[in-house]
């Protein structure tokens, strides 16, 4: 007769997470108690009905296992994915950013008092991008304002390129921005969204900086953002002021950033930074506040491999959009190590990464001039790939 206290499949949770047996591990551990039941002459091979069964038993045990595990990382934003991890950074007050609009800070000029109501401009390629409901033109004769893009999605613009006024208004002169249009994006991916929760629980921070950059990267639109504090009686190595801070931000309204940055700094603290924004504070008292956009780098790559049988020019296409992808998503200030896009090109986890051999692989910030050296950035640049700017040759 069996005598079993457990049968020992299902999930174990301990100090260390939680874990259960494989699908081998069940069919094998089914099969040894069948063999207490019935014998050791039982035939359970899996051309046997009976082996069969157990197949099934032990599948179906491996799928409520799947789902306990799945449930159980649902509960950490850590481990929880999809709509579970929605629920969960919900406790923070957090929710997935929505498809967004690329955003550019334009420089209007015109008639000091200038109103503009519901403005638009336009690029050089016809898209059309709205200003603030209302825009006043500073005593300086211009003013610094963030424009939206009617058009969803990564609309690019580059330096000079929107310098069309959209709605002619008096006084009003002309229009243009002088940095790159923060890009638009998708859905927010998990990744995403658990850096973003893991700087937002910050805002209760150790430290002032850490609460501002907290407070900033909680605004609509901001992709990325670094921060530097210069606490000496000099100016630093990187050209920031004496007891200032400087944030470097990508993406977002520029009003909202400075507000944000004039109520979370600490008193007496300057801010350092090309993007100047006039804040009035409770009291009635302008403020101006600085902080930086960042400078878009653009990298250059060319992959030299040998292709094997099934390779094709749509595997091709695959490399350029990982390399492409890795090189967008790096922070502000990031060094490009050459040795790491190897791993992109590579496909890993894809089949057809089998398919090729990457015997070079070189960059450059011009497509003449790669190498097989490193990439120095800048504390306010990042890297920006077009797939375009991939090269693969092929030998």
């Amino acid at each position: 007769m069996l005598n079993i206290e457990t049968v020992g499949l299902a999930p174990v949770i301990t100090e260390k997470g939680i874990s259960a047996p494989d699908y081998p591990a069940i069919l094998d551990r089914l099969k040894a108690l069948f063999r207490l039941i019935y014998g050791d002459d039982i035939y359970i091979d899996p051309d046997s009905k009976d082996g069969q069964m157990l197949a099934i038993y032990a599948l179906a045990i491996h799928d409520a296992n799947n789902a306990v595990i799945t449930a159980y990382n649902s509960l950490s934003p850590s481990t929880s994915s999809g709509q579970a991890l929605s629920n969960n950074v919900a406790i923070n007050g957090l929710s997935r950013n929505a498809e967004s609009h690329s955003t550019v800070d334009v420089i209007i000029t015109g008639q000091v008092g200038t109103v503009i109501k519901n403005g638009m401009v336009r690029d050089s390629a016809g898209n059309s991008w709205s200003l603030p409901a209302s825009v006043v033109i500073g005593t300086h004769g211009y003013i610094i304002v963030t424009a939206v893009c009617l058009k969803p999605g990564a609309v690019i613009a580059l330096p000079g390129e929107v310098s069309q006024i959209g709605t002619p208004t008096r006084g009003w002169q002309s229009v243009t921005n002088t940095a790159m249009a923060t890009v638009g994006r998708n859905v927010e991916t998990d990744s995403d969204l658990r850096l973003r929760r893991r700087k937002s629980v910050s805002l209760p921070s150790r430290t002032v900086l850490e609460g501002v950059i907290g407070s900033v990267s909680q605004i609509a639109g901001v992709a990325r953002l670094t921060a530097f504090e210069n606490d000496t009686d000099v100016t630093d190595a990187r050209g920031i002021a004496p007891h200032s801070i400087a944030l470097i931000v990508d993406g977002g309204d520029a009003q909202r950033i400075a507000e944000v940055i004039a109520l979370k700094k600490t008193p007496g603290t300057g801010t350092f930074g090309n993007v100047e924004v006039n804040i009035t504070n409770a009291y009635g008292v302008i403020i101006p506040t600085r902080f930086s956009r960042p400078e878009s780098m653009p990298v250059f790559v060319r992959i030299t491999l040998e292709a094997f049988e099934g390779y094709t020019t749509l595997v091709g296409d695959k490399i350029r959009n990982a390399v492409t992808d890795y090189l967008n998503n790096l922070d502000i200030g990031t060094d490009i190590y050459r040795t790491k896009l190897f791993s992109p090109a590579n496909l890993q986890a894809d089949p057809e990464g089998g398919t090729f051999y990457i015997s070079r692989l070189e960059i450059g910030q011009a497509a003449g001039s790669v190498s097989e050296s490193n990439i120095t950035m800048k504390y306010n640049q990042f890297a920006t790939c077009q797939p375009d700017n991939v090269e693969i040759v092929t030998t």
